[in-house]
């Protein structure tokens, strides 16, 4: 018989056959899980509502006005956010995707990533709508190798309805898998160990849309962008207005006077020629708009939110001076 007239499946002589990843027993364990429900008649803990919209809108920078007034939507991104279970999560969660997730990592998979989030919109949501949800696990992959490692993606569609009809479907995949083992690095010869130099702070990014800004910093002056045409100032540095759309501006100084609108004490990770603990703040200058820079002059268990704080310019090594803030005192 020739290679040719060999029956389907038979391996030549001399030739490994390649075991069939569907097959594989483990995986027709996981697949049983297919078509499972992820979550039964979950429901909102909030329903669609004018004040989350508004945080969305402004972590987002998003300015569009047909999420604001009366007859106001919601951006159809939040489509998730709706049924988000906060920090005491569901009580609907079925057992089901537990269970998988566990069988997971019994076999090892113990690490989990998302990898990416497919979202399909059916209708507005507007303010008052009453948010229910079920949720299925779509789909289990055969074992797949990545550069993280080998394991499994896991598929779960969200349904998303207001008020009883469907108003969008989100599915969202995570790969569960082993990290893949980490390459040894060569030994190198051991040098004669020289004197420990302070780590240099990162440069900042300097291009042509913001070059004016630094500019400004090296002349110890805070320069805030005003648009041209409709005279509103932003902050950071953009090359059109966010609010009419024009690209001709011009610049204003600031007066240097601000106050804490919020701020975050800086823990972990620690990262060289940075020395944690210390408070990162969101400003509010004096002429409106808000920046980003670290709180000096208090300690950082000190810093609240409302606290007077004034513009100066930290030398931070030789070549590199920063805005910081800095607080009148302690409280």
């Amino acid at each position: 018989m020739s290679d040719g007239d060999r029956p389907s499946g038979a391996g030549a002589p001399g030739r490994e056959s390649r075991p069939d990843p569907l097959r594989d027993p483990f995986f027709l364990r996981l697949q049983a899980y297919e078509g499972l429900p992820a979550a039964v008649g979950g429901s909102g803990k909030d329903p669609v509502n004018a004040p989350m919209i508004r945080h969305w809108c402004e972590a987002m920078g998003d300015t569009d006005p047909a999420y604001r007034g009366p007859d106001a939507v919601a951006p159809p991104t939040m489509l998730q956010a709706w049924t988000m279970g906060g920090l005491s999560g569901h009580t609907d969660r079925s057992g089901a995707y537990d269970e998988l997730s566990g069988l997971l990592d019994e076999a090892g998979y113990t690490s989990v990533v998302a990898t990416d989030c497919e979202q399909e919109y059916l209708r507005p949501l507007r303010p008052g709508d009453a948010i229910t949800f079920d949720a299925v696990i779509e789909s289990v992959s055969p074992r797949k190798t990545t550069k993280l490692g080998t394991g499994h993606f896991v598929t779960t569609r969200m349904d998303v309805k207001a008020g009883g009809e469907l108003a969008g479907t989100h599915r969202f995949r995570i790969l569960k898998y082993t990290p893949a083992a980490r390459p040894e690095k060569p030994q190198q010869p051991q040098q004669p160990q020289q004197p420990a130099e302070r780590p240099r702070r990162p440069r900042p990014v300097v291009n042509r849309d913001n070059a004016g800004f630094w500019a400004g910093v090296a002349e110890h002056r805070l320069l805030i962008q005003r648009c041209a045409a409709c005279a509103t100032l932003r902050f950071p540095w953009l090359p059109g207005c966010n609010t009419c759309g024009s690209r001709e501006w011009d610049t204003v100084e600031a007066s240097g006077e601000g106050t804490v609108y919020s701020y975050v004490v800086m823990h972990h990770p620690p990262f060289p020629a940075f020395d944690p603990p210390y408070a990162v703040g969101l400003v509010e200058l004096a002429e409106g708009v808000r920046m980003i820079s670290n709180v000096v002059g208090v300690p950082y268990d000190k810093v609240r939110i409302g606290m007077p704080v004034r513009l100066e310019f930290l030398a931070v090594d030789e070549e590199l001076e920063l805005p910081v803030f800095r607080a009148g005192g302690e409280d």
